[in-house]
């Protein structure tokens, strides 16, 4: 049997492996071996499979069989293309370890830099450059890297607040830095440089009880192993959960030879994006260091320069642009990057490094965007014949929709609020909130519903969780292609970075500026679009449709094949569906008249209804009741001009409208003409030991008809009365809660008997108007066979067979759910997306068989998973008319239905 290859050389004009390999390879990986082909100036090395990665983890963290034998001879590849030798004394290599899966997580796992300096390699390097201090200067990066990433994170060490081996190697750095009066890292001398290589490796040992390793091979495989670890480490498995990886995709290594922007005012660093991420533009538009390694561009610790003249920014206006300084370097890093552009057909987001005046390549990738870029890139490419309108529709995430859509800071309230303090604009739209300190504080007052404001000096990869809690994020350090800007970009979360007038200091949770001090809790806004911080709460609006977002869900709508409806219980809610592009409503809750708004007087007649012991009790009050139903139910079928509706039947249990307050059951006893003590005894009658098991849904029709008989009867008269006015409609009564066709049965000899009353009332042959039930309970969907047969249209209520499936409570999951997620036995909240293992089981038993008996049946999906991407998609594949969601999902929806698709084309 042939050995498993796992590793795959790049490098000299040629690679094993190309662009189409993200799902081997990583995507920095398979873009790597896609430039070299290309002909690109990328250094030489080799990617070790995300298949190594997975088997090592199976392998109790140990390297899969054949791995160091083909990383050898990978390596040895690698030295006759640079003409260099690993570990050799004389003319040193040296390598990079970097991580690479196949959706691009910026910041989360690890990378090690200047693998292979030792006692030994130094003096040959010094030999070789001439630049004693460069040669020091890598060192020290190696070992403050090395310590932190191989030696401390990769072994789960986790040091108290502060105690962390990086932190602690940073302050004893710039405790040289301040004795010795100096401003930059680039002011320290050879000297100095030695003598803090020298104390970190003795602190080192202090803290880790372990030597620094001085052996180039043992560097390497640390590096190795470490970046595989940083897999599973923490942030990595956070931003895997917000994003939706899968934890067994696993991540490549990327060993590659080092080039050096470090090497003195000749060599430089920097990040670049092919068009801007944050508005779209067609500019080329990126952030750059002289006499800098990688990590310093995207670390704060320095302002970076600006790529060109037309992308300044007022962090960087007084410093020189790369086209200024190195005009025919940028001209040839300007022209690599249309011709980037052209070939991948879409924005990138690249690493370059400049060694004593030679540009070499280190990376592309598909670039991270606001949901405001991605619209911009996607219709400005497809105006360019760049892209086919295919390729646009999906490139704006339904997330990204999502983005679009959220409120801003009202532009009118905004102008009565002074400026404190201006940044780069990282993330779209506005934010309000109280100001916290740290990631902690952030979780734990989302948990409790609070909007916060994440403030910090700078963010870092520990900070996840929070930075996705929060609602927005401020830092005082970091231009835009830093840690806090690249991942809010990536979630479209409200940001701004780099704004120098801010005073942080988080251990006494202050924030100065402008000579005054905020403490955590106080109120900040932030404007994301425009990088301008206020005071206090300015308000918020919705952001308002743009014509470039009406052309595209066009373009969206034109490639759906899936219907999406809006879930919507009153007149207001219909427009508003309407205007997001819903064709009809999939669910209209009637009992949601009696709850919000103008619901006095209906919940009283309800209560009344509820309380009655007696058919006459009851239909007195059902008859009082039935003129608010009808009302609300007209005005409704009036909002949605034709389209259809779906009106499901009172569903709750009904002791939950029954009042506890002692003044509400007063009333209701001088109405009723009883004592308040009989008003207990009643809602006593009511009580259920497990009501969302118990007596609702179609149970409440068939031991109380009238209360059906009202509901069908308010729905066929409001659609008559709008009939005989000229006004269109189409109603659809659903039967919640059936279990067996015998339930559907009864209703529809109630509804067959209202029906003939109301045409005979309205002088009309026959009622246009359908029946089907909603199908929630797994004994429907098993016997959808028999209950297709009495059913015009079935309707999915995938909250409650979720619950019924799992056995799990959606009003209570949240005591558990959080450690089956974090225990990884479930890979997602069923509530919010679409079980497709058990519940979609279920879904497609139903659909084949009631298209058995009905090869027509509309078939639907009306639980709030109708609103989220990979239901949709499910949705589409199972071959459902529609999708009903909230009316602002409604876009969100249309797009998702859109992409499903395309993506199943056949």
């Amino acid at each position: 049997m042939a050995e498993k290859k796992y590793v795959y050389s790049f490098g000299a004009g040629k690679s094993e492996g190309d662009g189409s390999m993200k799902e081997l390879l990583g995507g920095k990986g398979a873009n790597l071996a896609e430039m070299a082909s290309l002909g690109l100036p990328v250094p030489p090395g080799f990617t070790i499979t995300t298949e190594c990665c997975v088997d090592y983890f199976r392998n109790g963290s140990e390297l899969p069989s054949g791995v160091e034998k083909q990383v050898k001879n990978a390596l040895a590849k690698v030295e006759k293309a640079m003409g260099m030798k690993f570990g050799d004394a004389k003319n040193p290599l040296l390598v990079s370890c970097r991580s690479g899966a196949r959706s691009s997580m910026p910041g989360m796992m690890e990378t090690v830099l200047n693998v292979g300096l030792s006692t030994k390699t130094i003096p040959g390097l010094i030999a070789k450059t001439g630049n004693e201090r460069f040669v020091y200067d890598a060192y020290r990066r190696l070992i403050m890297m090395y310590s932190d990433v191989v030696m401390e994170k990769a072994e789960g060490i986790e040091p108290a607040e502060g105690k962390a081996i990086r932190r602690q190697l940073d302050g004893m750095m710039e405790e040289l830095k301040e004795k010795r009066g100096y401003a930059s890292d680039t002011d320290l001398t050879v000297d100095d440089l030695k003598l803090l290589c020298d104390q970190f490796k003795i602190q080192i040992r202090k803290t880790l009880k372990k030597e620094f390793p001085d052996d180039a091979m043992a560097q390497l495989w640390g590096g190795v192993g470490a970046v595989l670890k940083s897999w599973n480490g923490k942030k990595a498995v956070s931003y895997r959960r917000i994003e939706g990886i899968p934890d067994e995709w696993g991540t490549a290594v990327n060993v590659q030879s080092m080039v050096f922007g470090n090497m003195g005012d000749t060599s430089a660093t920097g990040v670049a994006f092919t068009r801007d991420p944050a508005t779209g533009d067609n500019k080329f538009y990126g952030e750059w260091l002289v006499n800098a390694q990688g990590e310093d561009v995207v670390a704060g610790t320095r302002t970076p320069n600006p790529l060109n003249n037309d992308t300044r920014n007022e962090q960087n206006k007084a410093l020189k642009s790369m086209e200024e300084l190195y005009p025919e370097l940028y001209k040839q890093l300007f022209d690599i990057r249309c011709k980037l552009e052209a070939h991948y057909h879409d924005m990138l987001d690249i690493e370059f490094t400049i060694q004593e005046g030679k540009l070499f390549m280190l990376q592309c990738r598909v670039g991270k965007r606001t949901g405001t870029a991605a619209l911009n890139m996607a219709m400005d490419m497809l105006g360019e014949k760049m892209i086919d309108e295919k390729t646009a529709v999906m490139r704006v995430s339904p997330a990204q929709l999502d983005e679009l859509l959220h409120p801003i800071l009202d532009p009118k309230a905004e102008k009565k609020f002074e400026v404190i303090a201006k940044g780069l604009p990282a993330g779209p739209g506005g934010a309000v909130g109280r100001i916290v300190f740290n990631s902690e504080e952030a979780v734990a007052a989302a948990k409790k519903g609070e909007s916060v404001i994440m403030v910090r000096e700078e963010t870092n990869p520990e900070d996840v969780e929070g930075m996705r809690a929060a609602t927005g994020i401020l830092t005082a350090r970091g231009g835009m292609t830093s840690h806090a800007a690249l991942v809010c970009r990536g979630w479209g979360k409200c940001c701004i970075v780099g704004a120098g007038a801010l005073e942080i200091s988080e251990a006494a949770h202050t924030m100065k500026v402008g000579g005054k001090v905020y403490k955590a809790g106080d109120v900040i806004s932030i404007n994301g679009t425009r990088g301008y911080v206020y005071a206090g709460a300015v308000a918020m609006m919705d952001s308002s449709e743009n014509p470039k977002l009406q052309h595209f869900m066009k373009l969206a709508d034109k490639f759906r094949k899936l219907g999406v409806r809006a879930n919507a219980d009153n007149p207001a809610d219909a427009e508003t569906a309407r205007r997001f592009g819903a064709e009809g409503i999939g669910l209209f809750r009637t009992e949601h008249m009696f709850y919000g708004k103008n619901s006095e007087k209906p919940l009283f007649a309800l209560r009344k209804m509820i309380l009655s012991t007696t058919v006459e009790e009851r239909v007195k009050a059902v008859k009082e009741l039935f003129t608010f139903v009808k009302k609300d139910i007209k005005n409704t079928l009036t909002a949605m001009k034709g389209l259809p509706v779906t009106f499901r039947l009172l569903d709750p249990p009904l002791h939950e409208f029954v009042p506890s307050a002692k003044e509400a059951r007063q009333e209701l006893a001088r109405a009723l003409g009883i004592r308040l003590a009989d008003i207990a005894k009643r809602a006593e009658g009511l009580h259920e030991t497990n009501p969302m098991m118990g007596h609702r849904g179609v149970r409440l029709g068939i031991t109380y008809p009238e209360v059906s008989e009202m509901q069908m009867r308010a729905i066929l008269e409001a659609a008559a009365e709008l009939e005989r006015d000229g006004v269109k409609c189409k109603p659809e009564i659903m039967i919640p809660v059936t279990c067996d066709v015998a339930e559907i049965k009864f209703q529809k000899g109630l509804l067959a008997k209202v029906a003939a009353e109301v045409a005979k009332k309205f002088k009309l042959e026959k009622l246009d108007y359908l029946v089907g039930t909603m199908i929630e309970i797994p004994r429907a969907a098993l016997l959808a066979d028999e209950m297709a047969a009495e059913a015009d249209f079935f309707s999915f209520g995938t909250n409650d067979l979720t619950q019924m499936t799992f056995g799990f409570s959606r009003d209570d999951i949240g005591g558990f759910l959080g450690d089956y997620l974090d225990k990884k036995l479930l890979a997602a909240d069923p509530f919010q997306t679409i079980d497709q293992k058990g519940v979609g089981k279920l879904i497609d038993i139903a659909v084949k068989g009631g298209r058995s008996v009905k090869p027509k049946l509309k078939i639907g999906i009306c639980g709030e998973q109708g609103g989220e991407a990979k239901s949709v998609e499910f949705c589409h594949r199972e071959g459902l008319n529609y999708v009903s969601c909230s009316p602002f999902r409604v876009p969100i929806a249309r797009l998702a239905a859109a992409q499903a698709a395309i993506a199943n084309e056949k």
